[in-house]
């Protein structure tokens, strides 16, 4: 089961168990690629949405908000959503690109973490190409005393392009993206007052950098923040007190324009008349006896060619009976000779011999008759005798 599905089901659930379901109006929202787009999800609109159904006690209830596109599990990879606390607003920002031009449809719900009340709202984001496009000088800044939702405010924005003004001599500075240095790899701070997760901030502007700019990115001050030290700032630095900014981990692009190439032309669809589709049904011939060849001819010689090799250390490279004996002394060769000849004359010896079988190997018993054989011979010879008497 697909997540708006599951969603759907578990508003029914809370429904069934005393919660009601209401339903917002609509809400349409522009926003140009290469800048910042934040809507914030405002706990008044939907806290009246929730007061229509309740007496009103006074105090505001927790509301949790929920995002996900229409029909689809989560949001689009250019959008964020981030709520700190039950208590406070929630926000979807992000940076559209080039590519997400057109419609998003995004689906809102907010619940009453009391009285388990649900409301919706479908917001619509149009997406418009800038008019200018990208800007070709970007910079990048790291604030670290403040968490992203501190960031998301206009009036936090306005604030941050003024600091940014005095060190960039721009004035038409905007800002491009607002990212948590937590989606960036960064750690979570301790839960300690003042430690704040820190927040990368991208500005934009068509006019160049400015030499404060220019001296906090280069060799020298690069080299110093690898010593861990500060870089040294040749102009007054306007972000303090409000914003830290962490100049070592400030980060300055220049970006042009990518020539954009024509797209295919689609047609209608539908083929002229009288032009019917003719498929190919003939391949081009091709050569497969060189393949054939190579494939079957190769490990042909090289078997050949091992077995030569083979046939002439087993055959060709044996040394012989006479060149072993010329290679060998005199002595050694008469006295391997006589133990040769002792060997064969002791075997013969052994095969003339006339000894008597052991008794042991004499039969008995005869398990089918029942006989009863003695195993002595007649002979009266005693060494035939047996060690002992019967």
């Amino acid at each position: 089961m697909e997540a708006p599905k599951l969603l759907r089901v578990w508003v029914l659930a809370v429904m069934a168990l005393g919660g009601s379901w209401a339903t917002l109006p609509d809400h349409h929202i522009s926003s140009e690629t290469g800048a910042i787009f934040v809507h914030e999800l405002e706990r008044e609109l939907f806290q009246e949405a929730f007061l229509t159904r309740h007496e009103d006690d006074g105090v505001a209830p927790p509301i949790t908000f929920q995002a996900h596109l229409q029909d689809h599990p989560d949001l689009p990879w250019w959008l964020r959503y981030i709520q700190r606390d039950p208590h406070q607003p929630g926000y979807l920002y992000g940076c559209p690109t080039a590519t997400e031009v057109g419609t998003h449809a995004i689906e809102v719900l907010a619940y009453n973490r009391h009285t388990y009340e649900t409301v919706a709202q479908l917001l619509v984001i149009t997406v418009i190409p800038a008019p200018g496009g990208d800007p070709p000088y970007q910079g990048e800044f790291l604030v670290g005393n403040r968490n992203v939702e501190e960031l998301l405010p206009v009036a936090a924005q306005d604030m941050f392009l003024q600091a940014t003004a005095g060190v960039w001599e721009q004035d038409d500075l905007h800002i491009i993206n607002v990212t948590s240095a937590l989606d960036r790899g960064g750690r979570v701070p301790l839960p300690i007052e003042g430690r704040k997760e820190g927040v990368y901030v991208k500005v934009g502007s068509r006019g160049g950098f400015s030499p404060c700019l220019a001296s906090a990115t280069s060799p020298q001050s690069r080299l110093l923040c690898s010593l861990g030290q500060q870089p040294l700032a040749s102009c007054y630095d306007t972000f303090a007190p409000h914003f830290a900014i962490r100049w070592c981990n400030l980060t300055l692009l220049q970006v042009w324009p990518s020539p954009t190439l024509p797209g295919p032309v689609w047609g209608s669809g539908v083929l002229e008349e009288e032009g019917d589709f003719q498929p190919p049904t003939e391949a081009p011939p091709q050569d497969l006896l060189p393949g054939f060849l190579v494939t079957l001819l190769v490990p042909l010689l090289v078997a050949a060619l091992l077995c030569l090799l083979l046939g002439h250390l087993m055959c060709c490279r044996r040394e012989g009976v006479q060149k072993r004996d010329l290679a060998t002394s005199d002595i050694q060769l008469v006295h391997h000779t006589t133990i040769h000849g002792d060997t064969e004359e002791l075997r013969h010896m052994a095969t003339s011999r006339d000894v008597p079988r052991p008794l042991s190997t004499l039969p008995m018993f005869n398990v089918r008759t029942g006989q009863r054989i003695n195993p002595m011979p007649s002979s009266s010879d005693g060494a035939r005798v047996p060690l002992l008497p019967q």
